[in-house]
């Protein structure tokens, strides 16, 4: 890719950029902190925005200082492939949280992992919760994950924004094995049946849901 502003978004004023950042399921070191501060004193960056997908957002940065920050900023900086999976966002998880019955973490890091680069008809964002509370919004993302007692609850085709929907109900009780498996079978149905920049939500309900059943 020779065009220094791909993955970049260009700003109201016409002349600055925003840069997405990659963080898988919101967990980040404290040495990846302090590059994110070194970088955005290093360059002028006037605003660093917490996305609702678990991300930072450099707000602001000139174009001829895109190429230099990525690189200084190396993996945490990966432009974002459009489309593709976006995110995976995370709760803390049974591994910290009180509330948590599954580790939402380590398989958000494992489906992040899994699907990075991948292409997709349209952009998946995706949310995993380590339990019934729903802290990753599992329930309103293209891909679902909720955990409980008794295992992990896949959802697929959610959606948020103009037009709600709650993810459709596909499996329930899986080990995290499992899910991060259905999640494989989902994703492959829907790269090879879906149409350009037609969200899973878009998806579902002009494909229906008894393909859901042969998963």
């Amino acid at each position: 890719m020779t065009d220094p502003t791909f993955g970049a978004k260009l700003q109201k004023d016409g002349k600055t950029y925003a840069i997405q950042t990659r963080i898988p399921a919101g967990s980040i070191s404290p040495e990846a902190l302090e590059t994110f501060a070194r970088v955005a004193r290093t360059y002028h960056i006037p605003l660093v925005k917490i996305t609702s997908g678990q991300r930072f957002l450099l707000v602001g940065v000139k174009e001829e200082d895109i190429p230099k920050v990525r690189e200084e900023l190396g993996d945490l900086g990966t432009a974002s492939i459009t489309p593709g999976v976006r995110y995976v966002q995370s709760c803390p998880g049974g591994a910290y949280c009180k509330n948590g019955t599954q580790d939402s973490l380590a398989l958000a890091q494992q489906i992040s992992k899994d699907f990075a680069g991948q292409e997709f008809p349209a952009k998946i964002k995706i949310g995993v919760s380590g339990c019934p509370r729903c802290c990753g919004e599992s329930k309103v993302r293209d891909i679902g994950l909720m955990g409980s007692a008794k295992g992990w609850t896949v959802f697929f085709g959610g959606h948020s924004a103009f037009h709600v929907r709650e993810g459709t109900e596909v499996a329930f009780g899986l080990s995290s094995e499992e899910a991060r498996a259905l999640v494989g079978r989902l994703l492959a149905y829907y790269k090879a049946h879906g149409k350009t920049k037609e969200r899973t939500s878009k998806f579902i309900e002009r494909e229906g849901s008894d393909w859901l059943k042969e998963i």
